[in-house]
Parts: structure tokens; C-alpha cells; sequence
């Protein structure tokens, strides 16, 4: 059976803040906010820790990597309230926030796999036809992609897609990046994504002057899923490591 640590020795504010380079109102603070159980008392009215609170904070600190501030915040709440299984759910969601970007990284990245060169411009349903290196029309492209002119308009009003106006027709034109935005928003239809959800990436898209550079930009969204990842484990390991001082 785990020993309860609560009736460890005595640890003074300052004992806890040095293991982790914080100041002792960082600490206060922590209890204040529920992140520590209730510290003892002194008969002077000092504050007292314990060994139990030593584990709670490196619990913690240990979680805010993995969760963030404020879902960490929560789980070691509820832990301290004794609602252990709904520090469970806390933590399930953030695994499912997790589980949700690497998908969305996926798609991202899969699309860019699947873009293609440009292909020349032709005829569209009218039979008019783009000037060389000017562009596609909206019959062409929609066809391209397997959907109706209609959504091609939907994206534009929603940001999705730029093209720009033929001076003498005021037809729609798609140039090379708004093709390659169009089929990127398609990819990403296909796998489930909403518009507003798709905006802000091919916003980065665009940003980025292209999909190369934004490979770089993938790179380090994937390294700090990683990270996130690997930050929980430990977190689980450190809140464990407590929830068994506290049997």
C-alpha cells in the first residue's frame, strides 16, 4: 500500500518554488487557485507544505506542456475536489483535441501531395478560352474537380478562392494560385473539413508565397504534435505518481 505523503514532513513555501525556479507567490498562487491541495497552518499563521503538495505542483507543471495552462489547471482541480474520473474526461479531450490536429496535419499534407501542376488552359462551357498564361475558367476548373460552378462561387464568398475578372468579359479566371487553392479546398472538403475551418490554411498557403514554403512551416507543426504528445506521457506519468500519494 502507498504511503499517504500528507503526513511527510514539514516544507516551506520557498522549498517548493526552488525545485522549479518559481517564486514563493507562484506557489501561493497555485494553492489559492486549487492546483495544490490546502496547505497547513503554523501557529504564527505561515504556510506549511508537505511532500503531497511537492508531487501536486511537479504534476502540474508536468501537465501544462501536454494540456495547456488552462485544461491542467482544471484536471488538478477536480483531482483535489476528489472527482478523479472527471480529470479522466479532461484529459480524454485533450487527447481527442490532439488526435483531431494530427488529422488535420494529415489532410494539410496530403492535399499538397496531391496538387499537381497546373494543367493548360481550355476551353470553358461558352467556348471562350483563357489567354496563354492567364489562367482557366470557372467551367473548366469545376469540372477538373468534380463539382459544380456553384461551389467554386460558394468558396470565393467565403475566402476560399480568389480569381480575378476578365477585363472585357468579366468572366471569372482562375490564374495558377487560385487553381491550386481550389483543388487544395477540394482535398480538404473531401476529408470532412469545413470552409471556415479550410480559410485560415490556405490563408497560410497564400502567406507563404506557395506550398513549398509552407513545408518548412508543416515541419514544425508536426514537431510540436510531437512534443505534445510525448509532454502528455510524461504528464500522466507525474499525475499518477500523485494520484497514489493521495490512496
Amino acid at each position: 500500500m502507498v504511503r499517504n505523503l500528507q503526513s511527510g514532513g514539514r516544507l516551506r513555501p520557498i522549498d517548493l518554488a526552488r525545485e522549479h525556479g518559481l517564486s514563493t507567490q507562484a506557489v501561493r498562487n497555485y494553492e489559492e487557485a486549487g492546483i495544490l491541495p490546502p496547505a497547513g497552518r503554523t501557529p504564527s499563521g505561515y504556510r506549511t507544505y508537505t511532500p503531497l503538495h511537492a508531487r501536486a505542483l511537479r504534476a502540474f507543471l508536468a501537465l501544462v506542456p501536454g494540456h495547456g495552462h488552462p485544461t491542467a489547471t482544471s484536471i488538478m482541480r477536480t483531482v483535489n475536489r476528489g472527482a478523479v474520473e472527471e480529470a479522466f474526461r479532461l484529459i480524454d479531450e485533450s487527447h481527442v483535441q490532439l488526435a483531431d490536429d494530427r488529422r488535420t496535419l494529415q489532410a494539410v499534407e496530403s492535399a499538397l501531395r496531391d496538387l499537381s501542376p497546373s494543367s493548360a488552359p481550355e476551353p470553358d462551357a461558352r467556348g471562350c478560352e483563357a489567354s496563354a498564361g492567364a489562367g482557366t475558367f470557372i467551367g473548366p476548373l469545376a469540372r477538373e474537380l468534380g463539382i459544380r460552378p456553384a461551389t467554386l462561387r460558394t468558396w470565393e464568398r467565403a475566402g476560399l478562392v480568389r480569381p480575378r475578372r476578365d477585363r472585357l468579359t468579366g468572366y471569372r479566371v482562375y490564374d495558377e494560385a487560385a487553381v491550386r487553392d481550389a483543388r487544395l479546398a477540394r482535398q480538404l472538403r473531401r476529408g470532412g473539413y469545413l470552409l471556415t475551418q479550410i480559410a485560415p490554411l490556405l490563408a497560410q498557403v497564400r502567406a507563404a508565397g506557395g506550398v513549398e514554403p509552407l513545408e518548412a512551416a508543416l515541419a514544425d507543426w508536426r514537431a510540436r504534435l510531437s512534443a505534445r504528445g510525448r509532454a502528455m506521457l510524461i504528464g500522466a506519468a507525474e499525475l499518477e505518481s500523485y494520484l497514489r500519494a493521495r490512496a
